[in-house]
């Protein structure tokens, strides 16, 4: 049975934007901002048929913040709402987080989508609590939730 996904969760750092190493601060702030090769061609494909959240572990920013960001790489119109420390109370890696966004959007796990590209703070606690997990791995290996959909490409969601 296909497995329909109305909401996409995407992570935010080296999923959708390019966070450069050694640049501390707000990213809405930096000097440069850049999307990650591929995310507003999948962005564009995904929002018209479901909605899109950013779940991110940014602990500085909050929701306007994040938006700003999104906004000058032009990836903002496709995004219906931001979660983070500063709006849900709980940060990524807490065992709440993911019940606490599920608890917000108020639809079952089983119609929603996380794609990151961390295991332990975006895959596994997502399949933990029913999320279907999209490992954005760009050649990593490690072990994985069997309901873990891999992926080395963010085009690939387009298929």
């Amino acid at each position: 049975m296909l497995q329909v996904i109305d909401i996409y969760l995407f992570d935010w750092g080296d999923t959708l934007m390019v966070d450069f190493p050694g640049v501390s601060g707000k990213m809405c702030d930096w000097d440069i901002v850049e999307a990650v090769d591929g995310a507003q061609e999948v962005l564009e494909h995904l929002a018209r048929h479901a909605q899109i959240y950013i779940a991110t572990g940014a602990a500085e920013s909050t929701e306007l913040d994040i938006g700003q960001a999104f906004d000058r790489v032009g990836l903002g119109r496709f995004i219906s709402g931001y979660f983070c420390k500063a709006n849900l109370g709980v940060s990524k890696g807490s065992a709440l987080f993911f019940p606490t966004i599920l608890a917000r959007l108020g639809k079952p796990a089983t119609s929603i989508a996380m794609v990151g590209d961390s295991l332990v703070k975006d895959i596994e606690p997502a399949a933990a609590v029913g999320i279907k997990p999209i490992w954005l791995a760009s050649g990593r290996t490690g072990r994985v939730p069997s309901t873990t959909q891999i992926i080395s490409h963010l085009r690939e969601l387009c298929a």
